[in-house]
């Protein structure tokens, strides 16, 4: 009997990609709409479910804090408009890795290559939409962990301005840089979720400026860089009726010229490549010191061993 449990077990992590940390159903608590009516999603384990603990990618950090006593503010939304969500995904230990490997609980298989790493951190949850398993799923990004998954495992993911999107009941990671965004294998899914979890006093005023960074498209191949602008400024002439709202700037001289402070930054080795400016090299430094501080305060805190 234990060995049949565990094919059974196996045999639904080899379905399932090995995307999934819990499976489970939480049925729809509408009616505040039913513009999600009949899709699934999955969660990272990063979101608090009420009366489940919330891993954070870690059996040390999981043993160590009770059940949520609330559902994160973003699955409620999900679940009041028609979606359901069948289970918790697989992360990178406390969201701090972009390869999407988990040395406790194993890689998720990137379903359009098995032979290389999924991204991560939302590794599961990238994992689990790419494996045509929901239709739609949540992660987090802080420095690239919605987007990466997403073009390892070819799907759509978006990291949405930092603050437009609760990130209530959501473990921190780093709290200056952390965003949810969401997956879908589907344009008009993705725009589905977005039209609900997007909701919230911002309104939109229009827009009055569409910003090209030609500094950093330059650091793509060639050919890339070209047809990425010309798509670029056909999407805008087409919605907008005209290219005059295009500029094309160099992100690195603006942040150079505008923001002082990062000048103690300038002279701290990140990248070896010279067709990075300086400047770019300086915030990416100070990101990622930020980010390190912000992390270990999290952990230190969070965990008890």
């Amino acid at each position: 009997m234990e060995l049949e449990m565990e094919m059974e077990i196996e045999m639904e992590s080899l379905k399932s990609c090995g995307a999934f940390m819990k499976r489970f159903t939480l049925e729809p608590i509408g009616p505040d709409s039913d513009e999600l009516n009949g899709l699934t999603f999955a969660v990272k384990d990063i979101f608090d479910l009420e009366g489940q603990i919330t891993g954070f990618g870690n059996p040390d950090w999981g043993k160590t804090h009770s059940a949520a006593k609330s559902t994160a503010p973003t699955v409620v939304s999900l679940l009041k408009s028609g979606a359901t969500c069948i289970g918790k995904t697989v992360m990178d230990e406390m969201a701090y890795s972009i390869n999407g490997e988990n040395f406790h609980y194993g890689t998720p298989v990137n379903p359009v290559a098995p032979d290389r790493v999924p991204g991560g951190s939302s590794s599961g949850s990238a994992v689990a939409v790419g494996a045509k398993i929901v239709d739609f799923a949540l992660g987090t990004d802080t420095g690239g962990s919605v987007r990466v998954p997403a073009s390892y495992c070819g799907i759509y993911g978006i990291r949405p301005s930092h603050g437009v999107v609760s990130i209530d009941g959501v473990i921190p990671m780093a709290q200056s840089f952390d965003t949810v965004g969401w997956f879908a294998r589907d344009a008009r899914i993705l725009k589905q979720v977005g039209r609900i979890l997007l909701q919230s006093d911002h309104e939109s005023k229009g827009l009055s400026k569409f910003i090209v960074a030609e500094d950093c498209f330059k650091l793509l191949d060639s050919k890339s860089n070209h047809q990425l602008i010309e798509i670029l400024g056909d999407s805008v002439r087409k919605l907008y009726g005209s290219d005059q709202m295009i500029k094309y700037v160099s992100i690195g001289d603006y942040i150079e010229e505008n923001v002082l402070s990062l000048k103690k930054f300038m002279t701290i080795e990140t990248c070896s490549n010279d067709y990075i400016p300086s400047s770019l090299r300086a915030l990416s430094a100070a990101m990622r010191l930020l980010q390190k501080y912000e992390s270990k305060k999290i952990t230190e805190n969070g965990l008890v061993m």
